[in-house]
């Protein structure tokens, strides 16, 4: 099954539905339609030597699960697919009357608190971290190792890009030397100080070298100054501006832009539906049911607008965090959905499905 042979073959979908900020009701003009969906395989297909568990366009913007992992999931109590089954009738495109069977409220238990708001817990942790990222800016060139390297010279210490420009050196004709004992401080030496030839390595290779280099130094001559190269303090900028330049390069640009003219210091849509996910767990452990439709419109798209702080939300989101754990305590719902049902269920629906009554 692709799911260019689904869309041929529209008898499989039992159930298809506009999902995303449509189905939340938190679209703005710029939304696109997103479709999720439930299929069922052809019996040939279900009994052949492959199984297809999903299917997905090439912008994965319409996505269908196979029965059998749809219950998977649903019993794990998995936020999509809960949200799925309980998508109301005016986003709902197609609807098999064997979906009837499957009801919600038989699978909504104190999972969700891990799920829905444990999930919530996870994007709060990446907004930080895209907090962060956002109030970086990294050259597109990275700095070498010099510009972590000091020298010792009268009495203080001093980059040491800057005692070479002082001392009219260049970095490639210096040699280094390790001292017993120091870590990432070394010896360093340079030709004038020897009266027969002498040739180093210089004290790194290059712009994209990683670390110093060692030379071989002739006996018998003090070192010229003692360097130390800040090798973790490197190692910790290398390491962030890789990270920075990767999330520049597979951000979603026009959000990026939204939130920088917004002046928000945080992905303020990605922050909406970390308060949705948060909200809607709140209901299930009050009410008992997925509520799809959002009528926190108001408050959830003032977060998109970035009309709050990036830590007036974290800490809306900790407190929130702190009551739901109370709500779930105190909460009726079963520890997990009965581990019969899904398995009971995908046979009666397969059952009747592929031996239809008379």
């Amino acid at each position: 099954m692709t799911f260019e042979a689904l869309q041929q073959q529209r008898n499989c979908i039992l159930l298809e539905c506009i999902s995303g900020s449509k189905a939340y009701n938190l679209q703005v003009p710029t939304s696109d339609t997103d479709i999720k969906g439930v299929f069922i395989l052809p019996q040939r297909e279900l009994y052949g030597m492959t199984y297809t568990d999903q299917v997905s366009n090439a912008t994965n913007d319409e996505v269908y699960f196979e029965i059998k992992r749809f219950l998977e999931l649903l019993e794990k109590n998995n936020p999509n697919m809960l949200e799925l089954l309980s998508t109301g009738a005016g986003s709902q495109l197609q609807r098999h009357p064997l979906m009837d069977l499957i009801r919600p409220q038989d699978f909504l238990s104190r999972l969700c608190l891990d799920t829905f708001a444990g999930y919530a817990k996870t994007q709060i942790k990446k907004a930080r971290g895209l907090n962060k990222k956002i109030n970086q800016s990294y050259p597109a060139t990275r700095k070498d190792v010099s510009e972590f390297c000091y020298v010792v010279a009268g009495g203080r210490s001093i980059p040491l890009a800057a005692w070479l420009h002082e001392n009219n050196l260049k970095q490639q004709d210096c040699g280094l030397a390790g001292i017993d004992h120091f870590r990432d401080v070394y010896a360093l030496y340079h030709p004038v100080q020897f009266s027969t030839v002498a040739t180093f390595k210089g004290i790194f290779s290059g712009e994209n070298a990683n670390d110093v280099q060692l030379s071989t130094i002739p006996k018998g001559v003090d070192p010229l100054v003692i360097m130390q190269f800040n090798k973790d303090g490197y190692t910790v900028y290398c390491k962030d501006f890789a990270a920075y330049w990767q999330w520049v390069t597979l951000r979603n640009d026009a959000r990026y832009q939204h939130n920088k003219e917004l002046g928000a210091d945080y992905d303020s849509k990605h922050m909406m539906h970390t308060f949705r996910l948060l909200n809607m767990a709140e209901e299930i452990a009050l009410h008992k049911e997925v509520r799809v439709y959002r009528h926190d419109r108001d408050f959830l798209l003032r977060i998109r607008n970035g009309e709050f702080t990036y830590d007036a939300l974290l800490e809306m989101a900790t407190q929130k965090l702190h009551n739901m754990e109370q709500l779930y305590a105190k909460s009726d719902l079963p520890e997990h959905p009965d581990p019969q049902l899904a398995a009971a269920l995908l046979i009666r629906i397969r059952e009747e499905y592929y031996v239809p009554k008379k």
